[in-house]
């Protein structure tokens, strides 16, 4: 009984490793494209370095295609405008300004990220004379510092950036279904314990059981036999 209940045991807990580690590697992962992609918070990076193109520096139309559908750099906090500057210089050599994924809104009379999200956080360097309509903005990729520039500007680097696809639907889907999974492993393993217990405790039961209910023959009386032998004896006499 105790051996089948350490199976179930070390059954259940292997189980549970196992669905934890399928958790992690369903989160926080960038796209499998082919491309090198580095992650800082939820989000992943992609530095154009020249060798999926013989140019190096690029216009604001050819940058968003090289991204092949993903978005621009969008820089919403210090601490990410520091990773940009720290790993920009382990990529380029030199230093050229990024292109940030950001456009002038008329409506708004403001500068806003390509996605429509205000923008919350600024590291300005100056403010250029250029006409608002015309204007795009870039990030020096050593001192981190941002400026605007013509959107005709074709002297830029390029990072792309998107979201870690762990918030993809079908990743959820995928996470949902291996919980589901889960469970049952854990409904049948208790189940499986269950049986055992009740088959181990059920032989240990029935010896018991037995021995409590020998069998007895019925008590005879000895003068009763001597009268039966009596009776044999005067019969055969007679005959």
């Amino acid at each position: 009984m105790e051996s089948a209940g350490r199976s179930g045991l070390r059954l259940f807990l292997e189980v549970a490793l196992l669905a934890f580690c399928c958790r992690c590697c369903l989160s926080g992962e960038c796209p499998a494209d082919g491309r090198v992609w580095e992650t800082f918070g939820n989000s992943c990076y992609h530095f154009v370095h020249g060798k999926e193109d013989v140019a190096k520096t690029y216009t604001i139309e050819k940058a968003r295609e090289m991204c092949h559908g993903y978005g621009l750099l969008c820089i919403n906090s210090e601490e990410e405008n520091k990773f940009i500057v720290k790993y920009s210089s382990r990529v380029w050599k030199d230093t050229e300004d990024i292109w940030l994924d950001m456009y002038f809104d008329p409506d708004n009379d403001t500068l806003v990220w390509q996605d429509q999200t205000p923008v919350v956080y600024t590291n300005w360097e100056d403010v250029d004379d250029l006409t608002p309509m015309d204007t795009c903005a870039s990030a020096d990729s050593s001192s981190g510092k941002w400026v605007r520039v013509s959107c005709e500007d074709s002297y830029k680097r390029v990072v792309c950036e998107t979201k870690q696809v762990s918030e993809n639907a079908a990743k959820r889907g995928n996470s949902q279904l291996l919980s589901v999974l889960v469970i049952l492993s854990v409904v049948v393993i208790l189940g499986f314990s269950t049986a055992v217990w009740f088959l181990s405790q059920k032989h240990s039961f029935a010896p018991t059981l037995f021995t409590s209910f020998e069998y007895h023959p019925p008590f005879r009386s000895p003068k009763s036999d001597e009268t039966t032998l009596v009776e044999a004896e005067e019969t055969e006499a007679v005959a």
